[in-house]
């Protein structure tokens, strides 16, 4: 018995000392012996970097590590990353996002996007003119005819399948909705037309838009009036949408664009965008904008959720038949051509150039005059030699009225649109939309199919190239014009807020690890008017969902961009 209890006893003890080496072995793997190398725990690992949050918070110096695509560690990182970067002496903040932009349809040509990573801009909002349609890719006119609502959700499944560079999401345009039921007609929907209406924004929605805009200085959006618009920006909002709008007038009629954009935020129950806020008119520089800031600012105190966004240059940019009376657009561009082609016609549409027409926004009267447009994209070989030249100058050469040299190059453009800016703001009205807490920044510009080149609207506009750096190098680091925290603030976290885009919009962890590291003192926006499509410098790497896109002055190819969906399709 003696013996047995005995043998028993040696028994345990042998397997208590195989418990003991096996925890030996393990507590040696998990605590290395010195000189072994610990696996890298994370993808990548940014170094003594001065890390600005996103909102609105002073930097501070910390490490930021990055794994399986979402931001795990700020502070002090002690572990290794597959890839490090030392970001001493620069800033890392979110990527930038680029809420008013037209990228939708550049994005099925070329998911590359290389001018707006080139500008710190990791997630763009398209979607003005609506979805766009993939006839694109077949060489159709995208620029006339957006996607119909059983396209849509193919439209994003193109862009996941072929791949981006950036993270993209759209809206669904009003325009579009009464484009596929009733044409380019100027004229009221009937009930059943409406109700059709309605359908195609329920579709949209559900196919994952954003929510639905409006291009009111276009036709056929134009044509829609402030009840229709509200009927079916109801649909919208029922799924959780957004109300954006290039608001009915931007000159002398300001004022009341703005209001009717409250208005339908009011009526709908819906939050309103109002795009590139801007007071386009020569008599009311330094009083109209600060009108229209304390009309969104009284909306705001009675709770319509309504703001805006602005691009940091004093012009615009737009096709040249912006300049032609609205009700000259009906039936669409054939009839519009027949139409200039006509003296009788042309004449009256040069007295209403000179004295306004009913339900349009005078662009020419906003620009101060002919000496302020000029031809930038005249989509005609012959024409190319007046590029960068005003209508004016064009007709004093041409011995002809500017009015009929700008129509005629429209009509010579081929049915391509001939593309002009408009030199129509002011810097301090610029600076005093920018300053507003509500304000966010945004393009207006697409992303470029090919490097160096204009965006696919074919509008060589600096703020293609430049947008984002502008912001940093002009108005926070040279006019002071913004702090650093906020300008961040107003091209991060802001516009994730307004967009609901979840999981973006700020270094912190658990979130999508879309970063940039800038260097604030060496920041310049290098695209001028005369040079548009330079691109910037100081913006030294630029990372969308974890993976390094722009890798100093080079795009590295990565696509690890995704669709940025709406709450109904989330």
């Amino acid at each position: 018995m003696r013996g047995m209890l005995r043998a028993a006893s040696i028994a345990r003890l042998r397997s208590i000392g195989a418990v003991v080496v096996a925890f030996t072995v393990v507590a040696a793997w998990m605590v290395p012996a010195a000189g072994r190398e610990q696996a890298p725990a994370f993808d990548l690992v940014i170094r003594n970097g001065r890390v600005l949050d996103g909102a609105g918070n002073p930097w501070i110096a910390a490490d930021v590590a990055i794994h399986e695509g979402r931001i795990v560690r700020v502070g002090r990182v002690e572990g290794r990353g597959v890839r490090e970067i030392d970001a001493a002496g620069r800033y890392v903040s979110p990527g930038f996002i680029d809420i008013m932009d037209q990228s939708g349809a550049a994005l099925l040509v070329n998911g590359l996007a290389e001018n707006k990573l080139r500008m710190g801009v990791t997630s763009a909002i398209g979607g003005e003119g609506g979805t766009p349609s993939l006839a694109v890719l077949t060489g159709g006119d995208e620029a006339r005819r957006g996607a119909s609502t059983d396209e849509i959700p193919e439209y994003f499944a193109t862009l996941e399948r072929q791949g981006i560079s950036i993270n993209f999401g759209t809206f669904y345009s009003q325009a579009q909705a009464r484009r596929a039921v009733i044409g380019m007609d100027r004229r009221e929907p009937t009930a059943a037309e409406l109700d059709a209406m309605r359908q195609h924004m329920e579709e949209a929605m559900r196919a994952g838009v954003l929510g639905m805009t409006t291009a009111l200085i276009y036709p056929p959006s134009s044509y829609a009036g402030t009840d229709e618009i509200v009927e079916v920006a109801r649909v919208a909002a029922r799924y959780g949408g957004i109300y954006a709008s290039h608001i009915r007038g931007e000159g002398a009629e300001l004022l009341e664009a703005v209001g009717e954009a409250i208005a339908i935020g009011e009526r709908a129950g819906i939050p309103v965008e109002i795009f590139h806020l801007k007071a386009a008119h020569e008599p009311g520089w330094g009083t109209l904008m600060a009108e229209a800031v304390t009309a969104i600012d009284a909306a705001r105190g009675r709770g319509v959720e309504v703001a805006a966004d602005v691009y940091p240059y004093t012009a615009g940019g737009s096709g040249l038949e912006a300049t032609i009376p609205s009700w000259a657009h009906e039936g669409g561009a054939e009839p519009l051509f027949a139409r200039l082609r006509d003296p009788e016609t042309r004449a009256r549409l040069k007295r209403e150039v000179a004295t306004g027409s009913p339900g349009w926004w005078n662009i020419v009267e906003a620009s101060g005059g002919w000496h302020n447009v000029v031809l930038v994209n005249a989509q005609n070989a012959d024409n190319a030699r007046f590029h960068s030249r005003s209508i004016a100058d064009i007709a004093k050469e041409l011995g002809r009225d500017p009015a009929d040299t700008a129509w005629d190059l429209v009509l010579e453009g081929g049915g391509r649109r001939v593309m002009a800016i408009y030199h129509m703001m002011t810097e301090p009205d610029v600076e005093l939309a920018m300053r507003q807490t509500w304000t966010s920044i945004g393009s207006d510009a697409g992303a470029a199919v090919e490097a160096g080149a204009a965006d696919l609207l074919g509008l060589p506009h600096p703020r293609s190239y430049g947008t984002f750096p502008r912001i940093l190098a002009r108005y926070v680091r040279e006019r002071g014009t913004l702090t650093l925290e906020d300008a961040i603030r107003k091209m991060t976290s802001w516009p994730a807020t307004r967009m609901r885009l979840e999981g973006r919009g700020l270094i912190k962890e658990g979130l999508w690890a879309d970063v940039v590291i800038f260097d604030l003192a060496r920041v310049e926006d290098l695209a001028t008017y005369e040079e548009p499509t330079r691109y910037p410098e100081g913006i030294d790497y630029v990372i969308v969902n974890g993976e390094v896109a722009i890798d100093g002055d080079r795009h590295t190819g990565a696509r690890a961009g995704r669709v940025l969906y709406g709450p109904a399709r989330r």
